[in-house]
């Protein structure tokens, strides 16, 4: 039974889930858009709207725990200066899940994983995880 264990466990150790999940929250907050298998997207948006979240708060608390989470002083000026404006008056929910059929080696279940509000001049550059 798994009681009061929570997440996806991705069939990885849990520092290459670590890793695997920073790296998604970092492509996504860059490009704006990824395709991914539904369930990394799904275990990564509470992640990302977490930093999200940070951006909207601005002080210097959360820009370090930004800088911690993200390990990105460039990335993190962009959700501060950038992504936390075009998001003030949105309560939560940052990110959109949209599926993308099967990939066809393993059959695997694809989405395209995307902050919701992007303008439409964004680079659509889809990442494979």
């Amino acid at each position: 039974m798994r009681h009061l264990k929570k997440g996806r466990q991705l069939h990885r150790t849990s520092s290459h889930r670590k890793a695997l999940l920073r790296n998604l929250t970092i492509s996504v907050l860059t490009h704006e858009c990824i395709q991914t298998t539904e369930a990394k997207a799904k275990e990564v948006r509470g992640l990302i709207d977490r930093v999200i979240t940070w951006g909207k708060r601005g002080d210097i608390h959360a820009r370090r725990l930004a800088v911690r989470q993200v390990q990105s002083r460039t990335l993190v000026k962009k959700v501060f200066d950038e992504l936390a404006p075009r998001y003030r008056e949105r309560p939560g929910g940052y990110t959109r899940i949209i599926k993308a059929g099967y990939r066809p080696g393993d059959n695997a279940p694809m989405v395209v994983l995307e902050l919701v509000d992007r303008p439409e001049g964004a680079i659509n550059s889809k990442s494979k995880s």
